[in-house]
C-alpha cells in the first residue's frame, strides 16, 4: 500500500478524527501495518535517500487522509525500540511537570520550519487498542516517548505542533519544565 503523506494547507488536517469501531476493518488493519512500514523505512537513511521521504517516529492517520483516531509510533531511544499502532487512544492522566524539545518539533506533514518551544506533559498514561498486541492497554511513557505520543495524539483533534508555541514568547521556559 502506497502511503501519501498529507500536508498541513489540507483542511482535512484540521477535523477531528473519528472513533473506530472494533473489531478492525481489514481496510484499517492493512493501513495501520502500512503507517509502520513507513516510520521504519524513514528511518533507514539509504531507503528515505532513495525514495525521497522525509525520516518520521509517529504517523497519525489523518496525515495519510483517513481521519480515524488511530496512529503509529517506532521510536528508537537509548538502545530500546517503541512500537505501537493505537487506535481510539486516550490520554488519562497527566503530570503537572512539562516537557519540551530544545530544537523545536518537526512533523512529516509539515514543511516549514518552526521555531519555538512546544510544552507538553513530562509524563501521561495513554489508553488505547494496541494492534501489534491485539488487546487494550495502558502505556506509560515519559520524556521523549510522551512528546511522540501527545504530538500523534494532537493530530486526532486537528492540532499542529506550532499551535501550540508561543507566538511572543517562543523560547520562553516553563517553570516546571525539562528541555530534552
Amino acid at each position: 500500500m502506497k502511503l501519501r503523506i498529507v500536508k498541513d494547507n489540507k483542511p482535512s488536517l484540521r477535523q477531528k478524527s473519528k472513533e473506530v469501531e472494533l473489531p478492525l476493518s481489514s481496510q484499517d488493519i492493512e493501513l495501520l501495518y502500512a503507517m509502520n512500514e513507513y516510520l521504519k523505512l524513514s528511518q533507514d537513511e539509504e531507503y528515505a535517500l532513495k525514495h525521497n521521504i522525509r525520516s518520521g517516529v509517529g504517523l497519525a492517520a489523518p496525515q495519510v487522509g483517513v481521519n480515524k483516531r488511530m496512529f503509529v509510533v517506532y521510536v528508537q531511544d537509548e538502545d530500546k525500540i517503541y512500537n505501537y499502532i493505537l487506535v481510539n487512544p486516550k490520554i488519562i492522566e497527566t503530570s503537572a511537570k512539562l516537557a519540551a524539545l530544545r530544537n523545536g518539533e518537526g512533523c512529516l506533514s509539515v514543511e516549514k520550519d518552526y521555531q519555538g518551544l512546544v510544552h507538553r506533559h513530562y509524563k501521561i498514561k495513554i489508553q488505547a487498542f494496541n494492534l501489534l498486541t491485539n488487546k487494550e492497554e495502558t502505556i506509560t511513557a515519559t520524556g521523549y516517548l510522551s512528546i511522540v505520543l501527545q504530538h500523534e495524539y494532537d493530530h486526532l483533534d486537528g492540532i499542529l505542533f506550532y499551535d501550540r508555541i508561543d507566538k511572543f514568547a517562543p523560547f520562553k521556559e516553563k517553570n516546571n519544565e525539562v528541555i530534552i
